[in-house]
């Protein structure tokens, strides 16, 4: 009776130890940096008028300057992030009997198994213009984001 109370409770902790979930991964994986560029950092933190100082405080440096014909800046931001999760889950059951008549004490046992898997990915992107006037502070911005 011990015996069988003992398998049976070694049986119930292998089976819940397996069980975890594809959520469960993805929020391990998942990347939750404060300080990432976002479309609402964008629409909170910018505003016309701005210092380009400031703007790099909030935004960090540009991925690329150009300027226009009156030598005004105007700085790009472009981020793309891409995201992977590939997710697996098995499970099986293996029980090993001793005590069972045989020929030399015997033992008898038994195994099961299944697996599965899912994969996913998805591309975001963010593009930022942000335009200055003669004097160095934001006269307009724009945004573009997409995911796929």
């Amino acid at each position: 009776m011990l015996r069988s109370r003992a398998l049976l409770l070694s049986l119930l902790l292998s089976l819940t130890a397996c069980a975890v979930t594809a959520e469960d991964h993805r929020a391990a994986v998942s990347n939750t940096d404060k300080d990432r560029i976002s479309v609402g950092k964008v629409q909170h933190e910018i505003k016309v008028g701005m210092a380009s100082s400031d703007v790099v405080e909030v935004l960090g440096s540009p991925n690329m300057v150009t300027t226009d014909d009156q030598r005004r800046e105007s700085w790009i931001y472009d981020k793309v992030a891409t995201e992977k999760v590939y997710s697996t889950s098995s499970g099986g059951l293996g029980l090993i009997f001793g005590g069972i008549g045989g020929p030399v004490g015997g033992a008898a046992g038994g195994s099961f198994g299944s697996s599965s898997g899912a994969a996913s990915t998805t591309q975001r992107t963010l593009t930022i213009i942000i335009k200055f006037d003669a004097q160095g502070r934001v006269r307009d911005y724009a945004y573009h984001s997409s995911s796929f």
